[in-house]
């Protein structure tokens, strides 16, 4: 299985849909509103994860312009 920031984005919006749903009401609106908070949750480290690597990245590429060496950990 291979998901993307694209399929991110689509269950973040199905999320919303399913929150903004008038006729969810009671138990299910709470259910569906603890289930958004988890997601919120999940989706936050997946964007906080594709930071790091894209700042690690950046860095690497960087260092290709310098007479450094690039530290081993971002070595690809």
């Amino acid at each position: 299985m291979k998901n993307t920031l694209g399929d991110l984005n689509n269950h973040l919006f199905a999320q919303l849909e399913r929150l903004g749903d008038e006729e969810i009401t009671g138990d299910k609106l709470k259910e569906e509103m603890d289930r958004a908070k988890t997601v919120t949750i999940v989706a936050q480290q997946i964007i906080a994860n594709g930071s790091l690597v894209l700042e690690a990245k950046k860095v690497a590429e960087n260092s290709l312009y310098t007479d450094k060496p690039v530290p081993k950990m971002l070595e690809g």
